[in-house]
């Protein structure tokens, strides 16, 4: 076990912590100097990991190099209920299938900022697995209706008559039964978990273990600087993003978000951090430059320091300077090519360009790729897809500038650069 001077404890408590229940008792634990069971855990009900979900992570590795052990729950049970925290209606359920495809992902992405060595997984089947309606009952015996409608959205959404199913009313003992079993010391969280994480320190007291200390991060807004991070509203910076769109949504968040960022997603030492703070209020600190210390910062923790200044290259050459990159994709276009719905040898190919921007990667989904289109955010050879565009013909050998022939249709040669958004570019070749 590594020993506590006043700085680290500093850095372990005070940065990126929102509140510690209780803090007085988790300092006296931490300087036994015994290893620590921390608990973090994570329903599987989306398969990717975003930059709110890294600054616990981050925190939880803080804990590892002073020797203490996590505990990763993977809530495949709680998961199928759907955590309502912070959430006004009913939450779908999963399928087991859907659940343990979905944890593999989440996983893999887990330890790019927690250490595996140090970190021992339990699927929460373990034991709920042998649950039967006994025990179901006994969990459900040790708090009162009450205690759970003075939860805030839980109020919220009874007061408005609106539905609470059973199940999510279950959903917090089941993740405070998960502390129970392990026996954890502290357990990790935003703060919208405080709820939830306060049952399981109930619970740990009744059943006569020490309860666990709370810790609590903050939930960090998203690229939009309004709304907190989410892949629903789009406003979210993946970690398994190419370094060229992780670095340009960094470069695209508003000013007054660069320290929050900062101080929460790096690990620019505090003085540093307070220098960039004045320089900033006092008008003399560049926020353009600042943003691309921190892209750099955030693309070499989830890939390398080469990948970050190749980003930050890439950024500055196209959307600084307005330049298509050195090196792009080639998409074919040929009969059997994704996305193309007519082939004519000698003539062209028409191409529904949703569904062709999806299937070749420069968008995640249809769906995202007409929102793209809607936008004016898709561009051949510096010319604007425009909304009504869904099909593109790609003309055979053709040659000069994209030529729009009818409503919809658009000429375009062999060699055309196509732009979708600000980072992703193509150039469309003939195939075989």
């Amino acid at each position: 076990m590594t020993t506590l001077d006043e700085k680290a404890l500093h850095r372990l408590l005070r940065r990126g912590v929102a509140e510690i229940v209780v803090e007085e008792e988790l300092v006296r634990l931490l300087k036994e100097g015994r290893p620590l069971r921390l608990k973090m855990g994570f329903d599987p009900s989306r398969p990717d990991l975003h930059l709110g979900h890294v600054v616990g992570l981050r925190k939880l590795r803080q804990f590892q190099e002073l020797g203490h052990q996590v505990i990763l729950i993977v809530g495949d049970w709680t998961a199928q209920i759907g955590d309502p925290s912070g959430t006004s209606a009913t939450r779908t359920m999963l399928s087991a299938e859907e659940v343990r495809a979905n944890a593999q992902t989440y996983m893999r992405q887990f330890f790019k900022v927690v250490d595996r060595e140090r970190t021992e997984t339990r699927w929460q089947s373990e034991w709920f697995g042998k649950f039967d309606l006994s025990k179901v009952i006994e969990l459900t015996s040790r708090f009162t209706v009450a205690q759970f409608l003075a939860r805030e959205d839980f109020s919220q959404r009874f007061q408005a008559g609106r539905p609470i199913a059973i199940t999510e009313l279950l959903y917090p003992l089941l993740q405070a039964y998960d502390s129970l079993e392990i026996e954890a010391d502290v357990e990790f969280g935003g703060t919208d978990q405080k709820f939830n994480l306060l049952v399981g320190r109930e619970l740990q007291e009744k059943a006569g273990q020490r309860p666990q200390q709370c810790f609590l991060v903050p939930i960090i807004p998203g690229t939009d600087g309004v709304q907190k991070m989410s892949k629903t509203l789009h406003n979210y910076i993946a970690g398994e993003e190419p370094p060229t769109e992780m670095f340009g949504k960094v470069m695209s968040l508003p000013d007054w978000l660069i320290m929050d960022y900062f101080d929460l997603l790096t690990d620019v030492p505090d003085k540093e951090l307070a220098q960039m703070r004045s320089q900033l209020a006092g008008g003399s600190g560049n926020p353009m430059e600042l943003k691309k210390r921190l892209g750099c910062e955030i693309v070499a923790q989830f890939h390398s320091a080469e990948a970050a200044r190749s980003a930050q290259e890439h950024f500055e050459r196209v959307v600084q300077r307005r330049q298509a990159p050195e090196e792009m994709e080639a998409v074919a276009i040929s009969a059997n090519a994704p996305g193309v719905v007519e082939y004519r040898p000698g003539e062209g190919a028409m191409v529904e360009m949703d569904r062709f921007l999806a299937l070749r990667g420069l968008a995640s989904s249809r769906a995202e790729a007409r929102r793209l289109l809607s936008q004016g955010a898709v561009q051949i050879n510096g010319q604007k897809v425009t909304p009504d565009s869904l099909f593109v013909q790609i003309e055979i050998g053709g040659g000069g500038g994209v030529r729009k022939a009818t409503q919809g249709i658009y000429f375009v040669p062999f060699g055309a650069v196509l732009r979708v958004g600000r980072h992703r570019f193509a150039r469309v070749v003939a195939g075989q």
